[in-house]
């Protein structure tokens, strides 16, 4: 379509190099549970964002239509949150325990 109306179209970026996992040193690669958290906080940003467009929204049918991000984006934070149980990705804190009293 672009084409067609005479815009120019811009220049595609360069093709990115192979590269072997192997060469890049162990301290600048993103471990899996550091990605994993940054996903998480995305999604549950998406969600507030998503809940505040509802809160928001003087048109109906706008508010319907965050409902439904805020649906399915739920979904996949539940979806995703057990990939993290299942991965050993989330690390629960530890459990305070009230000292006995004698």
């Amino acid at each position: 379509m672009l084409k067609e109306n005479g815009v120019g179209l811009p220049p595609s970026p360069p093709a990115r190099p192979v590269a072997d996992l192997e060469s890049i040193p162990a301290g600048a690669r993103f471990m899996d549970n550091e990605i994993a958290a940054k996903i998480s906080a995305d999604i549950a940003a998406g969600l507030i964002t998503c809940s505040t467009m509802m809160g928001q929204a003087i048109r109906e049918d706008i508010a319907l239509l965050f409902g439904r991000f805020h649906g399915k984006k739920a979904v996949l934070g539940g979806k995703f949150l057990r990939l993290n149980k299942e991965k050993g990705w989330l690390v629960p804190p530890p459990l305070h325990l009230q000292p006995k009293e004698d």
